[in-house]
C-alpha cells in the first residue's frame, strides 16, 4: 500500500492519564505491519485548527479535572472544526474525559454545568462522594458493526461521572460485566459517524485489535473506497483478549 495515515493525538501532555499512549502505538504498528506509512501528529495546547483537517484518525485520552479544564479552554474555540471533521466521517477514539468533552455538558459534584462540545448527543453527571466511582474490569458486547467475527470488548474503567446517551447517538456496546456509561442502563460508550467514545482504559486498543482495525479501515477507505485492509496474525492478541474475558466469567 502507498497510502499514509496521519494520526492526530489531541493534547498528549494533558490527556494521557491511564496509558492512553498505548492506543497510538497500536494504531502505528498495525498500519506499518500492513505496509502503510503511519505518522503521528502531536496536537498540543494552542495548535491551529487547520491541523485537524490533515488528520486521518484522531485520538484523545483522559485526564483529571484540572487538566480537563485547561484543555477545555483550548478546545472549545475549535469546536466547529472538530465537529465538521467528525460529521465528515473521520474516525476517532475519545476516552473517558475526552468522551465526556464531546457531549452537551458535564454537571460536576457541586452542580456546576460545564459546557461540552455538543458533538455527541449525551451528557454526564458526577453525583459526588455520595456515590461510588465506577471502577473495575469491563467486558462488553459491541452494538455496532465493525466487520469482525469478534464481537466483545475488554478493558478497565475508572470514572466518577455517569454518562447518559441522547436519541442522536448510539451506544458502542452492551455491558456484560462491569458498569459502563452509568451503571444503570447497561450501555458502554457511544458511536457516532465513525467516532467512538468509551470509558475503557487499559489502554483499549492493545486488548481489542479488531477495534483498532475498524479505525484504520475507516481512515483508509476515506482515501480509497476500494481499499482492502490485509489481515494480520492476531493469535497472541486474541488469546489475551479471551483470557481477560474468561477471568470475568465471559466465554468467547
Amino acid at each position: 500500500m502507498k497510502h499514509k495515515i496521519t494520526i492526530g493525538w489531541l493534547y498528549p501532555e494533558f490527556m494521557n492519564i491511564y496509558g492512553d499512549r498505548g492506543n497510538i502505538l497500536v494504531l502505528q504498528k498495525r498500519c506499518t505491519w500492513r505496509g502503510l506509512k503511519a505518522e503521528v501528529k502531536l496536537l498540543e495546547l494552542g495548535f491551529s485548527e487547520k491541523e485537524l483537517y490533515n488528520c486521518d484518525i484522531l485520538m484523545m485520552g483522559g485526564a483529571q479535572d484540572l487538566q480537563q479544564k485547561i484543555v477545555s479552554d483550548d478546545l472549545l474555540p475549535k469546536r466547529k472544526a472538530l465537529s465538521s471533521i467528525i460529521e465528515a466521517g473521520v474516525p476517532g477514539l475519545y476516552v473517558c474525559g475526552a468522551y465526556q468533552f464531546l457531549g452537551n455538558y458535564y454537571k460536576d459534584a457541586d452542580g456546576k454545568i460545564i459546557e461540552g462540545l455538543k458533538i455527541f448527543d449525551l451528557h454526564t453527571v458526577n453525583p459526588g462522594e455520595k456515590s461510588k466511582r465506577l471502577i473495575g474490569n469491563l467486558t462488553t458486547r459491541i452494538s455496532m458493526s465493525i466487520d469482525s467475527p469478534l464481537t466483545t470488548l475488554v478493558g478497565f474503567e475508572n470514572h466518577g461521572g455517569r454518562t447518559y446517551l441522547g436519541k442522536k447517538v448510539k451506544s458502542l456496546a452492551k455491558v456484560l460485566n462491569g458498569h459502563g456509561n452509568n451503571g444503570e442502563d447497561l450501555t458502554e460508550g457511544a458511536f457516532y459517524k465513525n467516532s467512538i467514545g468509551t470509558y475503557m482504559h487499559g489502554p483499549i486498543l492493545p486488548k481489542n485489535p479488531h477495534l483498532a482495525d475498524y479505525l484504520i479501515k475507516c481512515a483508509l477507505q476515506m482515501k480509497d473506497r476500494s481499499a482492502i485492509l490485509p489481515l494480520l496474525d492476531d493469535t497472541v492478541e486474541l488469546n489475551a483478549h479471551k483470557a481477560i474475558a474468561k477471568r470475568m466469567g465471559i466465554e468467547i
